[in-house]
């Protein structure tokens, strides 16, 4: 390969690392055509991109975007992703389904660098969507239990009211 192409495939790369909030190190070995294919789609739908790229080029674009790497031996795929849950829950599952392949050899989140079991903590999260809902159910709640409150108090002033209006005709 030209080191002109060389170069261009490292600012590629290096311009999908700038957006990317998380990178995992994958090891494809042992994934033939279809099985790749499956997981590259599974990535495609929820959000992720998945490149294979030689380790030094990926080496060089990944310290070039100011993230801290390891050294990478070999091959080696590259899960870019700008949702961190999402990326792990599609690598951890896909492994589970097929022998642990691609084997997960660590990744960086927020410029730290993550290890095979804390790629798998991350996976085990609830996803982005989910806890957003659960803190509005939590910020809801309280404006809820007030307003039943508030309601159950106009229904007694009515009710009280009734009683009144009663007691008066009845005198």
């Amino acid at each position: 390969m030209k080191k002109s192409k060389k170069t261009e495939l490292v600012g590629e790369l290096k311009d999908k690392l700038a957006t990317a909030s998380a990178v995992y190190y994958t090891d494809f070995t042992g994934l033939n055509v279809k099985r790749m294919t499956e997981l590259r789609r599974r990535f495609r739908k929820a959000g992720v991109e998945y490149v294979v790229i030689k380790n030094t080029l990926a080496l060089r674009a990944v310290n070039e975007s100011g993230l801290v790497s390891e050294r990478l031996r070999g091959p080696t795929g590259l899960v870019v992703t700008t949702d961190p849950v999402a990326g792990a829950k599609v690598l951890t599952e896909f492994a589970k389904e097929n022998d642990q392949k691609p084997a997960i050899k660590g990744g960086v989140f927020d410029g730290r660098r993550l290890d095979v079991d804390q790629v798998k903590q991350l996976a085990n999260m609830p996803s982005r969507e989910q806890l957003l809902s659960e803190l509005a159910g939590t910020l809801q709640a309280p404006m809820a239990g007030m307003l039943g409150a508030m309601n159950a108090l106009f229904t007694n002033f009515a009710g009280a009211l009734d009683a009144l209006k009663q007691q008066k005709e009845a005198a």
